[in-house]
């Protein structure tokens, strides 16, 4: 590995544990305005405060991110995009270009690919191309790798979500970010099947706390490398307070009961 994609990647990743807390805030390009986006400044303050250590966004939103001040934190900028207002969701394209993510001040780039999708060529395609142009950079690369389509009959199954975690893997990412399989055990077979940093997503909002701080334990016990989890991080009531938890769980190998004391529940 090159020395200027490790010094970037030791941004995003803790270089003692190897692992990470990444807090993704691109949803308003799919959904449009959400609550705990709306003043960009204060939730990514909020988000360093509490000691996520990255946020993602869309290249836009940087400059309405930006804080001046206040503790540091790392920068992904997401290039990939699609609406909830067509009828192809899942058909990710690119809007952005790893060159753009430098001019930004990106520590990392993402790419998103939904594997299934009548699309999945062009998103594999792009995926492809976007990692070579990280290389020449050497800029880290988080791909998102999904399986939503027609023929997935249930996009958790672990062997499904090892088929997305080796593709991220197998076509240059740094980072594969993928759904969790539901328990520990199959979770470490995908961490197994894949040579680089495993990190979970969050999904649709949770039924409680406990719930998540328990996924993201038990991610962390099947040897997973962390979370990249957004709207249950940044719309809960007490954010800051949850991302201390998170981060005792992630970089503390703190229990589920310690992490729910810091929350306050």
């Amino acid at each position: 590995m090159y020395l200027g994609k490790k010094v970037r990647l030791e941004r995003i990743i803790n270089r003692k544990n190897g692992r990470t807390i990444i807090v993704p805030m691109d949803h308003g390009v799919t959904v449009g305005i959400m609550s705990g986006l709306i003043d960009m400044r204060e939730t990514v303050n909020d988000m360093a405060n509490g000691g996520a250590d990255a946020v993602l966004m869309h290249k836009g939103l940087v400059r309405c991110a930006h804080r001046n001040a206040g503790k540091d934190i790392g920068l992904i900028v997401h290039l990939s995009a699609s609406t909830a207002l067509t009828t192809t969701p899942n058909s990710k394209i690119l809007v952005g270009t790893v060159e753009e993510g430098i001019k930004h001040g990106a520590d990392c780039v993402s790419v998103h690919v939904n594997l299934g999708d009548p699309n999945e060529t062009a998103m594999l395609s792009d995926l492809g191309k976007v990692a070579e142009t990280c290389d020449n950079w050497c800029m880290p690369l988080l791909a998102m790798v999904y399986a939503r389509g027609p023929k997935i009959k249930n996009s958790f199954a672990p062997e499904v979500v090892a088929h997305c975690a080796r593709i991220g893997a197998e076509l240059g990412a740094d980072i594969v970010k993928v759904s969790y399989t539901g328990d520990p055990r199959s979770f470490a077979d995908v961490v197994a099947g894949c040579c680089v940093p495993v990190v979970i997503a969050g999904g649709e909002q949770m039924g409680s706390t406990r719930q998540l701080l328990q996924m993201v334990y038990d991610s962390l016990q099947a040897g997973g490398a962390g979370i990249s989890i957004g709207r249950n991080v940044f719309q809960h009531r007490n954010r800051i307070a949850l991302v201390s938890a998170l981060r005792a769980l992630v970089h503390e190998d703190a229990s589920v009961e310690e992490a729910l004391k810091i929350v306050g529940e």
